[in-house]
């Protein structure tokens, strides 16, 4: 079956950098640190003091009083970026759309904050204490299912939950969608809102995140020989795709055309990945050979870039397997280091930073670039954004449980 082109129209994008696309991009350009000291708990006894939380961030400009209530961080920050996302493709859901305009948004974790306040609530005051929106505001599929509402979408209507690959499997799903004539446009990416005593707390006991309290800005090192882990972000990335023809026809801005997805499983390991880079080195092939492109012709990738003393090294392994020789010209960078790890909407707001890469012809560098590693090899950005012609673009993301993602995207030339 001839597979439907299809065109990001829409970007939206909420994170510790900014709230709104520009902001963020700005950022990114300019090597900005969003990873500060947590301020919405007190991490006095907590070994680690440092996140990237979103700043400034008011519901109310998006959502009701009354609904805010009905919404956990996670699903508020999937509909400010949505709205973002909607207000850049200039998309009316007309009712002959409103059938074939679907929603996929992704989230690894989901409404931790809400979960963790309402079992307090339970164990102070008994049953009767816990809020009837507990279940709604705190399910992963809700932030699908209220961006449904918002925006008349009556097309798919669903939600992944595969860690950290969340967001880029909802994006690279969606773009299948369209492609197999399921549906003309798809709101999809991942948000994620999971900077709480709990999660922070779980993922410093496996000592996977950075104890580098004392400088915060300089925590999350992607490459570099003195990374310790990574530093937990939180916020959302949407994206619009579209059936080309229909985008082309109503004159939108088409910032790129997504033209590959790769899927893999590690069947390794629950948290780390596959020593022998295979799994991921399959995931880059995989959507590579999905695009119908040869490996030569990937200028950039948008890396997973934890800043993981494993991952980063095994990502290194695994691009040089998948791209033999040109992985040493290919420009690699993780913008982690700027915003931290999203978690589930790691895939959607480094989709949307692979996209505007292309739309920009620019590279976002990899901060904190210090000191090299060995075994860390490639040409990561160091420090600085770098201009230069870019025509396709990798994104992956990869998960606990050996869970892997990729999403290739190509500039838009007409």
């Amino acid at each position: 079956m001839l597979k439907r082109r299809v065109a990001v129209t829409g970007i939206g994008v909420v994170s510790a950098l900014a709230i709104g696309t520009r902001g963020n991009w700005e950022a990114l350009v300019a090597g900005e640190a969003g990873i500060k000291p947590i301020t919405r708990f007190d991490t006095g006894p907590f070994a680690v003091k440092i996140a990237g939380e979103v700043k400034g961030f008011d519901p109310l400009n998006w959502i009701t009083k009354k609904d805010v209530k009905k919404m956990d961080p996670f699903i508020q920050y999937a509909v400010a970026a949505s709205d973002f996302a909607m207000e850049s493709s200039g998309l009316k859901v007309t009712p002959e759309l409103a059938t074939r305009f679907g929603v996929h948004v992704g989230s690894g974790i989901g409404g931790f904050s809400t979960i963790e306040r309402e079992h307090s609530a339970l164990l102070r005051g008994g049953p009767k204490r816990i809020s009837p929106f507990f279940i709604p505001s705190s399910i992963i599929n809700l932030a699908a299912g209220q961006l449904s509402i918002r925006f008349g979408a009556k097309g798919p209507n669903t939600a992944t939950c595969t860690a950290c690959s969340s967001g880029s499997h909802a994006i690279g799903d969606s773009f299948r969608i369209i492609a197999r004539g399921e549906a003309d446009a798809m709101l999809c990416g991942g948000s994620e809102a999971a900077i709480t005593p709990m999660s922070v707390g779980g993922f410093a006991s496996m000592r996977a995140l950075s104890t580098r309290n004392q400088e915060p800005e300089k925590a999350c090192r992607p490459f570099d020989r003195d990374r310790d882990g990574f530093v937990i972000g939180e916020g959302a990335g949407i994206l619009v795709l579209e059936e080309m023809q229909r985008a082309e026809r109503r004159g939108a801005t088409i910032y790129a055309e997504i033209v590959g997805y790769g899927m893999s499983g590690d069947a390794y390991h629950i948290t780390q990945p596959s020593g022998d880079g295979q799994g991921a080195c399959q995931v880059m092939t995989n959507a590579v050979q999905d695009a119908g492109i040869q490996p030569e012709q990937v200028d950039y990738i948008n890396a997973h870039g934890t800043s993981t003393p494993f991952n980063d090294r095994l990502e290194t392994k695994a691009i040089k397997l998948a791209f033999g020789r040109h992985a040493h010209r290919m420009l690699v960078s993780s913008t982690k280091s700027m915003t931290g790890h999203l978690l589930g909407a790691a895939g959607g707001l480094e989709g949307a930073i692979s996209v505007l890469a292309l739309h920009h012809q620019t590279a976002p560098p990899t901060i904190n670039y210090e000191y090299p590693d060995p075994e860390c090899d490639l040409d990561y950005v160091p420090n600085q954004a770098r201009k230069q012609p870019l025509e396709y673009a990798l994104s992956n993301s990869f998960g606990f449980g050996g869970t892997n993602a990729t999403l290739l995207f190509r500039r838009y030339q007409g």
